[in-house]
């Protein structure tokens, strides 16, 4: 596995689609400060990363107020 950093890039931005010759993928689009990164998934893909992002959003902390 590869080398992991403690910090991360934060994602401003994100889009989905489907391409209109390729019904079976999914496109998933992450704009950081780095640029856009494009992704490739298909539907069962799609799904555990739904899956995986539903659960750790629902053990998040509550934002700090300033």
């Amino acid at each position: 596995m590869a080398q992991r950093s403690t910090s991360a890039d934060y994602v401003t931005a994100f889009a989905t689609g489907w391409p209109e010759k390729q019904p079976d993928i999914m496109v998933l689009s992450l704009t950081t400060q780095k640029g856009v990164q494009d992704f490739a998934l298909k539907k069962e893909q799609a799904l555990l990363i739904a899956k995986t992002m539903n659960e750790t959003a629902a053990h998040l902390a509550e934002p700090k107020k300033a």
